[in-house]
């Protein structure tokens, strides 16, 4: 036991030092670094790839519960190097975007995102997003879709059904919880 506790008080001692080992991390950075840091931030900006949009949002208005829509969303790279999209993500299953994969944009060349839509399941008014990650400065971009959906008569009643069971059950539930706590008392 008092070995334990001499190898304990010797370890809770070296971490102490170690921690104030060094004093102040303040006070070790150096400001010439720092300086050259945001120097090559500030060029790495100027030089990164832009991309713009010729619209950023679509609309596709009224459509009915089931279909499937698509658009295009066109853009140009007007930045000085190349853009790389790597990645492009719907905000739900719904939307699957389809986008130059692995393909560098050069500057001044054009480029299409297309953004399939599947509004099966999705009644009333839809907004969604696709996420791209990029190499331009900001690294994410953010185009996004609409539809005022017309709800599908029978998948409403299927879905008023389903909700009218759930509710049941969980109200049944509740019922045999209670009678479970009654009876325990």
């Amino acid at each position: 036991m008092k070995k334990t506790t001499i190898i304990l008080g010797a370890f809770i001692t070296l971490a102490f030092a170690a921690c104030n080992n060094g004093g102040d991390a303040a006070k070790k950075i150096d400001a010439t670094k720092v300086e050259a840091a945001k120097e090559r931030d500030v060029k790495n900006t100027e030089n990164a790839p832009v991309i713009k949009f010729e619209k950023t949002e679509h609309d596709f208005g009224d459509i009915k519960e089931g279909d499937k829509v698509e658009t295009e969303f066109k853009f140009t790279n007007t930045g000085k190097s190349d853009l790389i999209i790597s990645n492009a993500k719907g905000s739900c299953g719904c939307t699957v975007p389809d986008y130059p994969k692995g393909k560098a944009i050069k500057p001044g060349e054009e480029g299409v995102i297309k953004v399939l839509f599947n509004s099966n399941g999705k009644p009333n008014r839809q907004t969604k997003t696709v996420t791209l990650t990029t190499n331009t400065a900001k690294g994410k971009e953010l185009i996004k879709i609409k539809a005022n959906v017309e709800p599908d008569p029978e998948k409403a009643e299927q879905r008023k059904k389903r909700a009218e069971e759930a509710r049941k059950r969980r109200e049944e539930a509740k019922a045999k919880k209670e009678a479970e706590a009654a009876a325990k008392k």
